[in-house]
């Protein structure tokens, strides 16, 4: 039994020329251009390679990390947190975002901005402002950026974490005390009611590193107060080990339940020492080195395949996003799928393999008499090559028959 059958479609294609003239007898090349499936990655670094005045060096270092983060994702989140985002009040680093998120959009990459409100990273300015202020501060962020960015993102994790929110005390924050006065569902609501006035069509997230029945509780009091969430989002952040799938199928069967997509929006493997089991929080464990290993780049590749082989089995997953693409990114730790230097670990292949290999459709088939050809692939986007023409088309879950005209 072919367990990602689900992940592929069926479909006849009608092939014409240019004068709208059926193709009888002709070989046809039929190849997958890109998932529909989203394999992602955080892409931090990315607005400091089209920087204005950037070292010819730095530059081209980076511009070999993009060569190598375009060849595996399709999928990109861009860092939105309030307390780097906007530094200081009405002082945003919108036009360098923007200009990443326009030339990764040109070049196929679909988007997601990262976090619209969180209690972490939060802007210390807004520490001056009453509760009330704050709530409207957060009403105002949510519009200026969905805006701005609207052609360019089509997804945001609307809120973050807000299953520890009201209680969490590790920093001073002024979203603490909000959540506290609002509720957590009362906020989450009027947040995911703005978003969704200011973008109707934008793909909206509530994420959370709790995989526990709190979680759970909390989505089904939202859906019950009418919160109109689009995908479920859950983290992984295994320093200290994989989950297992014992773990994993858990987690799954108590969100597969809302019958909505599941997204796995960050999810870390490190490739060095395993961070000690007594750490709660995994921004206690600070370290003045963490080296990758050998032995932890092959724990790495089996643990990051093991996981996204059970996810791309799963239909309720639609997404699923490795948090660092390069060492030291978070916390110092080697959970990226390159090193330091930008060499390929065996994750980074490994990976590589399952979305280009694996998975992947690249056909040569014959047309009938008719100028028809059957095909069936994994869904996504795909190019048409025959007699030297090309035509793209998309391979989707409802379209049975399509005609497609070369050029």
């Amino acid at each position: 039994m072919d367990r990602y059958q689900h992940r592929k479609s069926t479909v006849k294609l009608t092939l014409t020329d240019a004068a709208g003239n059926v193709m009888p007898g002709r070989k046809v090349r039929l190849a997958l251009k890109n998932h529909e499936f989203k394999f992602g990655c955080n892409i931090f670094w990315f607005s400091e390679m089209l920087k204005p005045g950037i070292a010819p060096e730095r530059k081209e270092q980076l511009e070999k990390l993009w060569s190598s983060w375009s060849d595996v994702f399709n999928f990109g989140t861009l860092p939105f947190y309030q307390g780097t985002y906007e530094p200081r009040e009405g002082e945003t680093k919108e036009e360098e975002t923007l200009r990443a998120a326009k030339f990764l959009s040109e070049h196929g990459v679909q988007l997601k901005g990262h976090p619209l409100c969180w209690h972490t990273v939060a802007a210390k300015w807004l520490m001056a402002k009453t509760v009330d202020e704050v709530f409207e501060n957060q009403l105002s962020r949510i519009r200026r950026e969905i805006t701005a960015f609207k052609d360019y993102v089509s997804m945001w994790d609307v809120i973050n974490e807000v299953v520890i929110m009201p209680v969490f005390t590790a920093e001073e924050n002024a979203i603490t005390p909000l959540c506290q006065k609002m509720g957590r569902v009362g906020l989450i609501k009027a947040l995911f009611e703005r978003a969704h006035q200011e973008d109707p069509n934008a793909t909206l997230l509530l994420n959370d590193f709790n995989t526990s029945e709190k979680y759970k509780e909390l989505i089904a009091d939202c859906l019950d107060a009418g919160v109109d969430i689009n995908v479920i989002g859950i983290q992984s952040h295994q320093h200290q080990g994989f989950w297992g799938l014992e773990k994993l199928n858990e987690v799954l069967e108590r969100f597969e339940a809302f019958k909505k997509p599941i997204h796995f929006t960050e999810n870390t493997f490190v490739s060095g020492d395993l961070m000690p089991s007594h750490i709660v929080d995994l921004n206690d464990w600070q370290v003045p080195e963490w080296p990758t290993t050998p032995e932890g780049e092959e724990r790495q590749a089996r643990d990051l395949i093991a996981m996204i082989d059970e996810l791309f089995a799963h239909p309720q997953v639609e997404a699923f996003t490795n948090w660092d693409f390069r060492d030291g990114a978070w916390l110092g730790a080697p959970a990226g799928l390159v090193r330091l230097d930008g060499s390929h670990k065996l994750s980074y292949e490994a990976f590589k393999k399952r979305v280009k290999c694996d998975w992947h459709t690249d056909v040569t088939l014959m047309t009938d008499e008719n100028g028809n050809v059957d095909l069936t692939g994994f869904r996504g986007e795909y190019e048409a090559v025959c007699d030297g023409k090309t035509a793209a088309f998309t391979l989707n879950k409802t379209d049975k028959a399509l005609s497609i005209a070369l050029a």
